[in-house]
């Protein structure tokens, strides 16, 4: 079930340059619905997985595994973790935020400077980054090198909820959503055969992309990921990205591709033709694999096919779980369109 799926690999550390538990969970489910899988040197999980009929025009589908998160780069005489972040994260959304450090996943929390401590002007500022630290509860250097070290990664706590009209709450949304969908259409029956690239290191500038591209070389990708909504009450109308609940995002711009007239203008004729609710970006804005992998070698035609998400690279990202549905569906549709000649 797509939405179990979804939770299983939320749950998971993957920041970027650490997506190896991720990896090892989509491997063994690749691997189990018959798909031939191989990792490369960046650390991107290719998987081919064989269908009805084979297509000289290679298709690929693209999903990354990294999440943002926050990497060690010094610890304190009286024990504190400083950190700089992987990925664009927001720093209103880190003070006081549970987190958990490496593999051995210790607890900490985001903390800052006591209120009572700052300055009029202080307190009409975002902190920066340097004024911040991760308390593990250590006293000493020597206690939290104990249980972490210079290099360390660290992630958002994994809580996960459900709540109001079929959202849900959860970190990583971005793109384990994308994940999610590639390896439950891994598991169906293809009228092709389709190769799937779940990729590294997309936080910090579609890196695992171009190498998965390169190596694939496919006439046709998709990229499927999780886009900002930006669709909160105080934001101008006009500046409004897209909405959750109001189906998959179809984008034929962002900040990083114009993608693929021809594939744009299928996606959207797809959707109409089986009543799947589709919506496109208002407000150009944000970057995916798509911009490397349509740069790579000679080109290669891409489109893209996102969930709005609220409150992105944050702890609490929030996406409507019927447009998860949706955007599986026109996934697999978009595949059967390909096989049949229509892309």
């Amino acid at each position: 079930m797509l939405l179990n799926t979804l939770k299983e690999l939320c749950v998971l550390s993957g920041p970027s340059s650490y997506e190896g538990p991720v990896r090892d969970y989509l491997k063994i489910r690749a691997e189990a619905a018959g798909a031939v899988c191989r990792v490369d040197g960046m650390g991107n999980l290719i998987c081919e997985k064989k269908g009805a009929k084979s297509v000289p025009d290679t298709l690929m589908l693209c999903a990354h595994m990294d999440e943002v998160g926050f990497i060690v780069r010094h610890i304190t005489e009286d024990g504190y973790i400083k950190f700089a972040c992987l990925g664009g994260i927001d720093r209103r959304v880190l003070i006081g935020k549970p987190v958990f450090l490496g593999k051995d996943r210790v607890p900490g929390v985001i903390g800052l400077k006591a209120i009572h401590l700052t300055t009029p002007e202080e307190r009409k500022k975002v902190p920066k980054l340097e004024e911040l630290f991760i308390d593990i509860g250590a006293r000493s250097r020597e206690e939290a090198e104990a249980l972490t070290h210079l290099g360390d990664f660290a992630v958002f706590s994994d809580s996960i909820t459900e709540y109001g009209h079929q959202m849900l709450k959860a970190k990583a949304l971005d793109d384990r959503i994308g994940c999610a969908v590639m390896i439950e259409l891994m598991e169906r029956a293809l009228p092709m055969d389709v190769t799937f690239a779940f990729t590294v290191q997309e936080e910090v500038g579609t890196r695992g992309a171009f190498g998965a591209a390169f190596s694939v070389t496919p006439k046709l990708a998709l990229v499927l990921e999780g886009t900002t909504a930006a669709d909160s009450p105080t934001t101008d109308v006009h500046r409004r990205v897209c909405y959750p609940g109001r189906g998959p995002v179809v984008p034929y711009m962002d900040g990083g591709t114009v993608y693929d007239r021809g594939l744009f203008e299928l996606l959207r004729d797809l959707a109409e033709e089986h009543q799947i609710p589709w919506q496109t970006k208002e407000y150009i804005s944000g970057g995916s694999d798509a911009g490397a992998i349509q740069r790579t070698k000679a080109g290669i035609r891409v489109a893209a096919v996102s969930a709005a998400v609220r409150y992105l690279h944050s702890p609490s990202s929030v996406a409507s779980i019927r447009d998860l549905e949706h955007i599986e569906t026109l996934a697999l549709r978009f595949i059967e369109s390909v096989a049949a000649g229509r892309a």
